[in-house]
């Protein structure tokens, strides 16, 4: 059976409001025209495997449309929140290096970002493509249809528990962000007290001119020690990117 252009159009609509928040298909560096095409392209192979209705263009249509952006932006937006804790902990090495007055411009996501977490940011998408991370992404989109049917008028949006849910992946967000800068803040907290000790016991050394590039060449050795521990906590990010992601499903399928 052919599809009717309505049911196309409805999963247009949540592809791609997916992959206008989702990481690593929002970025800028993939330009807008090709992002539109494979859009285009993933919904059409979708509308084939999908059992939808058939479905008429009226009033309860747009409503539809309605849903299915905010369904396609809710769960694209839930992997951008947990996938921002690299960021947050870029921001807080680099707040203990001396390098938070030397943000830059984000080439990907266009906003100011730390040095560190850039690096780290590039560095979790080269680990979420070898990992093919990008494929978990779009089965999440496809396995959405599962949770959330296409002729579902509205979901659980508003809810107490969907509330619940994104204050949870908030407050994760944060502890996995914190459980991969303390390393290298503990080890930099370490080595202010000893600058201190060392400022107050020989008043003649300029512990400004020589704490900078102490701290500095500390944290890079820190962070090269601490390498396979990171990329261990970003392999755990995207776990919980996924299942953040499929929770979200749950919760707004009324499951």
């Amino acid at each position: 059976m052919i599809p009717s252009l309505a049911v196309y159009l409805l999963i247009l609509t949540r592809v791609t409001a997916f992959i206008v928040t989702v990481p690593l298909f929002s970025y800028r560096a993939i330009p807008t025209t090709q992002r539109i095409i494979f859009a285009a392209l993933l919904s059409w192979m979708m509308v084939y495997t999908i059992d939808a209705p058939n479905l008429e263009i009226d009033g309860t249509y747009i409503l539809l449309v309605i849903k299915e952006a905010a369904t396609g932006l809710f769960i694209g937006v839930i992997a951008y929140i947990v996938m921002s804790a690299i960021q947050i902990a870029g921001g807080f090495i680099d707040f203990q290096m001396g390098f938070a007055i030397a943000n830059v411009i984000d080439p990907q996501t266009g906003a100011q970002s730390p040095l560190l977490g850039q690096f780290f940011n590039a560095l979790a998408i080269l680990l979420l493509l070898t990992l093919n991370g990008h494929h978990m992404l779009l089965d999440g989109i496809f396995y959405s249809y599962r949770f959330i049917s296409i002729d579902m008028l509205w979901p659980a949006f508003g809810e107490e528990r969907l509330i619940e849910f994104v204050i949870r992946t908030f407050a994760l967000t944060f502890a996995i962000a914190f459980q991969m800068s303390v390393p290298i803040v503990a080890t930099l907290f370490l080595v202010d007290l000893a600058l201190g000790i060392t400022a107050r016991t020989v008043p003649q050394l300029n512990i400004f001119v020589v704490g900078f590039p102490i701290k500095i060449g500390v944290s890079f050795l820190v962070l090269v020690t601490m390498f396979t521990v990171m990329i261990a906590m970003m392999q755990k990010l995207f776990e919980v990117m996924m299942s953040a992601m499929r929770d979200l499903m749950i919760i707004l399928g009324g499951g």
